[in-house]
């Protein structure tokens, strides 16, 4: 054991004895240990020596409450309290308990606004999202500019003469289809192969796409919204 700890240890019984009249109310030997600890530097050992030794030389009380001791100082040697000083004592409790809840309240908003703060941008970053901002728009602004000065566009009567030409392919192609799969459809009938060794023979020189249910990508088109 160090000098210091001896000291404290050999000092243990004075100042414990002291805290408890200080406090008046039951602690356990841990509860003294860790409330002096810091302070005074005494150990869990030295505690539960010394608070036996003021129990045994009468200085405190002690009650065992199954393998717990409490120890707690004498009270005979504080002054009696009245009715009226008890009932005193309570609205100070009282008004000390609600003052407690409404500073928690106020703790809480706190707590509340301060992380609002902390999460939103400062000055500098609202500033350069500003900025950032700004050049977007800029950088649109200028390209509306230049679609707009754009003299090529597509008039009305083109784009609908493209949707009839498209719809006149896209028939002739269905048409085309149609007949290619009845012609396969009298082939096969009597071809000892199958078809897809029908689709590769030398006989078939077309490929099996033409089957393909999809509109060709070069007769596609967007649809054209219905007017009214």
């Amino acid at each position: 054991m160090s000098k210091s700890r001896a000291e404290a240890a050999a000092g243990a019984p004075g100042i414990i004895l002291r805290y408890l009249r200080e406090q008046n109310r039951p602690y356990s030997a841990q509860d003294v240990f860790g409330n002096l600890q810091k302070e005074h530097g005494l150990g869990k050992a030295a505690v539960v020596k010394a608070l036996d030794q003021l129990a045994q030389e009468g200085k405190i009380k002690e009650k065992t409450y199954g393998k717990q001791k409490i120890y707690f100082a004498h009270q005979d040697q504080f002054d009696a309290v009245s009715d009226a000083d008890l009932h005193s004592l309570d609205a100070k409790i009282a008004a000390l308990i609600a003052k407690v809840q409404s500073l928690q309240q106020s703790c809480r908003h706190m707590e509340a606004e301060l992380k609002e703060l902390t999460n939103a941008l400062t000055t500098p970053e609202m500033q350069k999202e500003i900025q950032e901002l700004k050049n977007e728009c800029a950088r649109y602004t200028e390209r509306l500019r230049n679609i707009k000065a754009v003299t090529n566009h597509i008039t009305p009567e083109e784009k609908e003469e493209v949707y009839k030409d498209r719809q006149k392919y896209c028939k002739e192609w269905r048409k085309r289809k149609r007949m290619t799969t009845e012609l396969c459809d009298a082939i096969l009938e009597g071809y000892p192969k199958s078809k897809k060794q029908f689709f590769v023979s030398d006989a078939c020189s077309y490929s099996p796409g033409i089957f393909a249910q999809r509109t060709p990508s070069f007769l596609s088109l967007p649809h054209r919204r219905k007017s009214g």
